[in-house]
């Protein structure tokens, strides 16, 4: 008779997932608190809870933890989804869009990985770069594709979308993101995003709305 090891096979698994989860919140934490450079993996451990025998079994260095950090946060935004159906009219797909991703960017909390991802790219670049292209870049190309889509229906007169997206995301942010990122200010308000958003949009159609 074959024994079912599928059982304990999973038990494993689980133990080693959740065991991982227990470092990188430690990590996360440490890193929110001391920095990049601060932390050490001897400050890590004692915050997850684990032995350093433990936190070196999961993860070589504070280099690795701090990337799995980057890609988990990475991860999260990239399952953010907007809505950019093509038939949707422009105001209300611009107003719509501009609130969700700035209460992404500007959530309670959210700002820590960004901050250090900023701190960090220039000594790991890759880890910029992989931010970068998985959650910048990838909402950038989809608004850009929407913009196309309303440009072919003769409805904007751009000449560059993706340069077009990447300015609206910026007019998006003005007075709410840098404020909240170098915690100059708490997280905005919805009223306030709304606002802002709101204007952002009148200031976009203005540029390149048809006219007539």
């Amino acid at each position: 008779m074959v024994a079912d090891n599928s059982s304990s096979l999973r038990l494993i698994g689980d133990t080693d997932s959740s065991k991982r989860r227990q470092i990188v919140d430690g990590a996360r934490k440490v890193f929110m608190d001391l920095g990049f450079d601060g932390a050490s993996m001897g400050e890590i451990a004692r915050a997850a809870g684990v032995s350093k025998g433990t936190l070196y079994v999961y993860f070589a260095d504070k280099n690795r933890l701090f990337e799995a950090i980057v890609e988990e946060e990475t991860l999260q935004q990239s399952k953010v989804t907007f809505n950019f159906d093509p038939d949707r009219d422009v105001v209300t797909m611009l107003c719509e869009f501009g609130e969700a991703y700035i209460a992404m960017i500007c959530r309670p909390g959210g700002g820590s990985a960004i901050r250090t991802v900023m701190a960090i790219a220039e000594r790991m670049p890759e880890v910029g770069r992989r931010y970068y292209a998985n959650v910048l870049e990838q909402t950038i190309n989809r608004l850009a594709g929407y913009l196309d889509t309303r440009v072919k229906l003769n409805e904007l007169a751009i000449e560059d979308c993706q340069l077009a997206a990447s300015q609206f995301l910026l007019m998006c942010q003005a007075s709410l993101f840098l404020p909240f990122i170098f915690q100059a200010a708490p997280a905005p308000s919805a009223e306030r995003i709304a606002e802002v958003i709101a204007s952002a949009t009148r200031m976009f159609l203005a540029a390149y709305q048809k006219k007539g």
